[in-house]
């Protein structure tokens, strides 16, 4: 019941904080928003200055110095968030590339943690996967963003999704003939779910019979 309490008043308080940024996006006051948001990140990982630069590792490193571990995810879709937020002053203030790192740490972070143990709903204050990929669409994602987006997708069951990933991939990678393995078994994995499953997610069987023999062409000898 402690432990419960404590989440609750840490999630409140950054709520509270997230609210007071939004009001300063609003008024279109960014220096004071980029201010605000600095406060937040050195209270989260003790540092507000430096976000740009640190990596995702050193900024997970960050977050499990202080605190027990049991906040780790509570405190890492705080991070995701405070880097979306950071990611929207920037692109506000002209600083494409600040603006492109916040938002691809912010994707890959809350991928990581949605990968990890039984899928389960963020609290509200969370971006959106879609929302992330939607404000990157302008640019080319890494071969590492589209692997960890087609496991998500695969994950929840989105295989239509997951195949479009798996494209983007193969068109950086067509000579790769790991990646056609890789390719390869996610089709075979797929060619196990049931038909109603496949419909529902918007690659019929048909289509899944297709890519498969599509990269079974490829695959080198």
């Amino acid at each position: 019941m402690i432990r419960r309490d404590y989440i609750l008043r840490m999630i409140e308080e950054f709520v509270a904080a997230l609210t007071r940024i939004s009001s300063l996006k609003a008024s279109q006051q960014w220096n004071e928003a980029g201010r605000s948001l600095e406060a937040e990140f050195k209270r989260l990982i003790g540092d507000g200055s430096q976000v740009e630069r640190l990596s995702e590792t050193e900024l997970l490193s960050r977050l499990m110095q202080d605190g027990p571990t049991h906040l780790l995810r509570d405190k890492t879709l705080m991070l995701v968030t405070l880097l979306k937020e950071a990611g929207d002053v920037a692109a506000a203030q002209n600083r494409p590339g600040a603006s492109r790192e916040c938002y691809l740490k912010a994707l890959h972070l809350l991928l990581d943690v949605l990968a990890r143990g039984e899928v389960f709903e963020c609290p509200e204050f969370v971006p959106k996967i879609e929302m992330l990929v939607g404000v990157l669409q302008s640019t080319t994602l890494p071969a590492r963003t589209q692997a960890l987006l087609m496991h998500h997708y695969e994950r929840i069951g989105e295989f239509a999704k997951a195949e479009d990933a798996l494209h983007s991939l193969l068109d950086v990678g067509s000579d790769d003939g790991e990646l056609v393995k890789f390719g390869i078994a996610f089709y075979q994995r797929l060619l196990a779910q049931s038909d109603d499953t496949l419909n529902a997610a918007n690659l019929p069987r048909g289509e899944v019979e297709e890519g498969l023999k599509e990269l079974q062409n490829r695959r080198p000898e």
